[in-house]
């Protein structure tokens, strides 16, 4: 049965006032950023479906610009590139694409930045399990329980709910927080 507009208007106010008591989550998210950047190092989000698209948009207004002119940060989105999503699937498993390529590009003291409504997606999973064994600060963006992924973050924010469209629009609302905040300390 299909809600109406109110109801889900509604649902989605009570989603984002639930997340007044966030700010120093994100706060300390920002700040392990600035920090990776500062050290020159990069930052790599990744994610599945609609949090792919999501990774995708942080890299872009990081990379990019947000909303001030300041320099490229070094921020990419390994969804991003279908040669390598589909050689990676195609010969070692889908639950590796995210894996293979942290291999072989995170560093020590670079941040990984995983989103996942669920937090139990096995290759966003097995990613993180990886990027932290190689000395990475690994952030997740997550739905209420958190999931497996939570357990797996130095960082975690948790959209306080359980449906994927409202700990979707509530990711967005927190990482353009996150990326204002960022993006401010390389301003001029």
């Amino acid at each position: 049965m299909s809600r109406d507009w109110p109801t889900i208007l509604r649902e989605h106010q009570q989603v984002v006032a639930a997340l007044a008591e966030q700010g120093a989550v994100l706060d300390g998210i920002a700040a392990a950023i600035v920090a990776c950047l500062r050290g020159g190092r990069r930052v790599y989000t990744l994610g599945n479906g609609g949090s792919a698209a999501d990774a995708q948009h942080i890299a872009g207004e990081l990379l990019g610009r947000f909303k001030r002119e300041r320099q490229a940060l070094p921020v990419i989105a390994l969804g991003t590139d279908t040669s390598t999503l589909t050689a990676v699937g195609n010969d070692l498993g889908f639950e590796r694409v995210f894996a293979r390529q942290v291999e072989g590009l995170v560093q020590a003291g670079d941040v990984v930045w995983a989103l996942s409504t669920s937090g139990d997606s096995p290759n966003v999973l097995r990613a993180v399990e990886l990027a932290a064994k190689r000395g990475a600060t690994v952030i997740g963006f997550t739905g209420q329980t958190g999931g497996k992924l939570a357990g797996l973050c130095q960082h975690v924010f948790r959209a306080p709910h359980k449906s994927s469209d409202r700990i979707q629009e509530v990711h967005a609302l927190a990482y353009h927080y996150v990326c204002e905040r960022v993006e401010a300390e390389f301003t001029s």
